[in-house]
């Protein structure tokens, strides 16, 4: 807190995005937006050196997504407060975001006031999900089919992310800053996990599943 102001990272790829965030944001008394990220690293180093009262993130960046930006920094703070604001309207990504660490998730179809909602909501210590993230989640624990992303962990989601966006073993071991044995591992036991035995099955359970759109 700074001020008497809770301060607040903000974190997209987009600078036209952030810019409508810091207007709706700073209209809010108590608000103040310190610093702002285009993608996941920079987050992590702007998280660190300006140690924020909220980050405010999309999942969706160039280099490390959103959720492995959400695991980096909770291991480092694990009381940090990380509230997700993005255009996926998915159950998968919603669960892999809060087991990642995240105190909440809001869609950009969302009204602003929902964002705004959302970040007093985590500030008070609950979880903020906006209604159309709430409906997907009770949608998929009635449907037939197990949401793929809850067998997972979030260091093996981002795997698979980066698997189904054609990353190379070698690219996603840089990526990740792991080994491309590590990778390999992770790989074979997403597949194992999931129940495919070949990556065009894979690819066809996140089609399925919308983890690949």
């Amino acid at each position: 807190m700074k001020d008497g102001n809770r301060t607040i990272l903000l974190v997209d790829d987009h600078a036209i995005v952030r810019e409508g965030y810091r207007s709706v944001l700073q209209k809010q008394p108590g608000l103040q937006v310190i610093a702002e990220a285009a993608e996941g690293a920079e987050a992590y180093r702007l998280f660190r050196q300006t140690q924020p009262d909220l980050v405010i993130m999309d999942l969706t960046m160039s280099g490390i997504s959103g959720i492995e930006t959400i695991r980096r920094i909770r291991q480092w703070d694990p009381n940090a407060r990380i509230l997700v604001f993005t255009m996926h309207q998915n159950a998968a990504f919603a669960v892999q975001a809060i087991r990642a660490g995240a105190r909440g998730f809001v869609t950009k179809t969302s009204p602003p006031e929902a964002l705004v909602r959302a970040i007093f909501d985590v500030f008070a210590g609950r979880i903020a999900l906006s209604p159309d993230i709430d409906h997907e989640l009770a949608l998929s624990r009635l449907g037939h089919e197990r949401i793929a992303a809850e067998d997972l962990t979030a260091r093996e989601f981002e795997v698979l992310r980066l698997l189904l966006a054609e990353k190379t073993t070698a690219e996603i071991a840089d990526t990740l800053n792991i080994s491309p044995r590590t990778v390999a591992n992770h790989h074979s036991l997403i597949k194992s996990k999931l129940g495919v035995s070949s990556d065009i099955e894979l690819v066809r359970l996140a089609l399925r599943q919308r983890i690949l759109e």
